[in-house]
Order: structure tokens, then sequence, then C-alpha cells
């Protein structure tokens, strides 16, 4: 079996990072951040992992089209999708539970 070498050196230059400014960092080839975009973001809580688990689900045709002429990773949408309506359902229960009592 071969043995990988590999170096602990950086060739990062960080005294030449550290003396540097705001100013001196080139943005240029970032795009600026739109509301647009961080309002398709997706806020995770906490950092426990999330299983995924393997489904045969029946939907009716045209929902799946739908997701699928969005583009790729349909599939992630739909999960955040009903993710997002676990949370939403999760806290009006909780809410009802507590006036109940």
């Amino acid at each position: 079996m071969k043995n990988n070498v590999t170096s602990k050196k950086s060739g990062t230059d960080f005294k030449r990072l550290d003396a540097m400014t705001d100013k001196d960092i080139d943005l240029s080839e970032i795009p600026e951040v739109t509301p647009e975009m961080f309002a398709k973001g997706i806020l995770r809580r906490g950092l426990k992992p999330i299983v995924k688990r393997q489904l045969t689900l029946r939907l009716d045709s045209d929902v799946i089209d739908w997701f699928r002429s969005q583009g790729g990773r349909y599939q992630t949408r739909m999960n955040a999708l009903l993710r997002a309506y676990m949370e939403e359902h999760k806290q009006s229960t909780a809410a009802r539970s507590s006036r109940v009592r």
C-alpha cells in the first residue's frame, strides 16, 4: 500500500494577510448579495446532524412536474418546504397547548 506524504506547511503568507485592511481586499469578482438571495436561503438551527431516510411517496404528477421544471435539486426544495411546514405546525401546536393549560 502506498503511503501518501502530506506537507503540513501552508503556502499562505499569513503575515501579509494580517497586515491587510478591508480596503486592500479585492471584491470585484464577488457578486453583491441581494435581498432575493437571502429570501432563497434556508436556515438550519442547531448543529445536530440531519439524518435522511429513503421513502416511496406517491404525488400528483403535476406537482412533480412543477418542481422538476424549477431546476435541479427539486427533491431538496420539496424537503425544505415540508420542513418549513413542519416547523410552523410545531410552533402553532405548542402555542395551542400552552393556552389550554
